[in-house]
């Protein structure tokens, strides 16, 4: 998937933008962004601060973590598993 080259403090601020009053055409326009892209970051990250937006970050990176550390002790387990299996 391609890199946005907005950060996420920076779409947030666009939604503010948005919220603001200004038109979201004129606002696409400004930026150099498509329409549905917008309507796209503001399903994401409608109604969240800059600071929510790293919290988000933070979770999705332990998350990621923990499912790697799951894969490899499930693996590790059923390993272990044939092993026994095998010796009985």
């Amino acid at each position: 998937m391609r890199k946005s080259k907005f950060t996420e403090s920076q779409i947030v601020a666009m939604i503010k933008e948005a919220e603001s009053g200004v038109s979201v055409p004129d606002l696409c326009r400004k930026h150099g962004i498509g329409q549905s892209t917008f309507y796209k970051w503001r399903s994401k990250y409608g109604g969240m601060e800059a600071s929510d937006v790293k919290r988000l970050k933070e979770l999705e990176e332990e998350n990621r973590k923990l499912k790697d550390m799951f894969a490899t002790l499930s693996l590790k387990h059923t390993m272990l598993e044939e092993i026994v299996a095998k010796k009985l």
